[in-house]
């Protein structure tokens, strides 16, 4: 068991609700096209991640002299 798993769930969390979604009445078409959503989103993800962290470090050397 993770230790998420004990903290409350919010109610439009829709990673938690595409993690229990039945996949199985999607055709392979759908599902293609979600994966390339997903994969979408994950870029986004990761861009604003990388921005966030060059952020974080400018102002960490921005305070450190």
């Amino acid at each position: 068991m993770d230790a998420d798993d004990n903290l409350p769930r919010r109610k439009d969390d829709t990673l938690a609700a595409l993690a229990v979604q039945d996949l199985d009445p999607l055709s392979i078409a759908e599902l293609e096209s979600r994966i390339a959503a997903l994969d979408a989103e994950i870029g986004r993800v990761r861009r604003h991640m990388e921005k966030a962290v060059r952020h974080r470090d400018s102002a960490d050397a921005l305070f450190r002299r």
